[in-house]
């Protein structure tokens, strides 16, 4: 074989490797992809249950119901830190964020309603810690015949980036709980959820353009709900014992289809 034929085949071995690798960070990306989307699933269904509260007498029964739901949303995130364990998760980031984000705003939006206050991202990323077992590789044999397998913690840490994503979110469901609440006779929850989404808001707005890009982008999002928000409550406080209770919830339906889309809070 001369040198030519020797350095084609090396060449050969090298891209066969590379193809190789790749085809394994494709076959990842897409498992990730599958179930990101199975979490988001999960994950819209935990926030359409969660907003019954809001018509049921009894609350709690829909918190624990929820509790169910997002535990098997958590050992579905499970299986991501399986597919991430020893990789660098930026490489696959962009596979499995939108699940994460809609993860962030179910767990949220519940620890809201029970707690009625934000919850933190250690908090979130406490939750997500899982016990795997080492698989035995019986057919080694070098291994003794009364090995058993060994048992380790897997852990997923959600990115700030996706806890702020998440919580921008929230704030949609939670301008769709004010007036869903209205429309209940609650007429105490609207004005907590507009000091609750101020706060939010003032903490967006600090954070400014120093955070992801994505951001700037809910922001004007955030404004809107923030504005509707408050718009309720503006009602409630002026017209409240004008207008049935019973009616209310119309009101402020027709009133939010009437705002411009644009418009935001100055």
């Amino acid at each position: 074989m001369n040198k030519r034929e020797g350095r084609s085949s090396v060449s050969t071995y090298l891209m066969s490797n590379v193809f190789q690798e790749l085809d394994t960070k494709h076959d990842k990306h897409e498992r990730l992809v599958k179930i990101s989307r199975d979490v988001t699933i999960e994950s819209k269904r935990t926030i359409f249950l969660l907003h019954r509260v809001t018509s049921v007498p009894d609350a709690e029964e829909i918190l624990n119901e929820a509790d169910v739901k997002l535990d098997a949303v958590r050992q579905k995130i499970g299986l991501i830190a399986d597919e991430l364990r020893g990789e660098d998760i930026y490489q696959f980031h962009k596979a499995f964020t939108p699940g994460i984000q809609e993860y962030v705003e179910a767990v949220s939006f519940q620890h809201f309603i029970r707690h009625r206050s934000l919850i933190s991202l250690e908090e979130i990323n406490a939750r997500l810690v899982f016990m795997r077992t080492e698989k035995c590789c019986c057919e080694n044999k070098g291994a003794p015949a009364d090995a058993t397998p060994g048992a380790y913690v897997l852990t997923f840490h959600v990115t700030p980036s996706d806890y702020l994503l998440g919580v921008a979110d929230l704030t949609g469901e939670l301008m769709r709980l004010c007036i869903s609440s209205v429309g209940n006779g609650d007429i105490d929850t609207p004005f907590q959820l507009s000091q609750f989404l101020r706060q939010i808001h003032d903490g967006f707005s600090f954070i400014g353009n120093t955070g992801p890009y994505e951001v700037s982008k809910k922001l004007h999002t955030l404004r809107q709900s923030l504005g509707k928000v408050e718009d309720a409550c503006y009602t409630l406080r002026v017209r409240g014992s004008e207008i049935p209770k019973h009616m209310l919830a119309d009101v402020f339906s027709s009133r939010t289809t009437m705002m411009d889309p644009e418009e935001g809070v100055v």
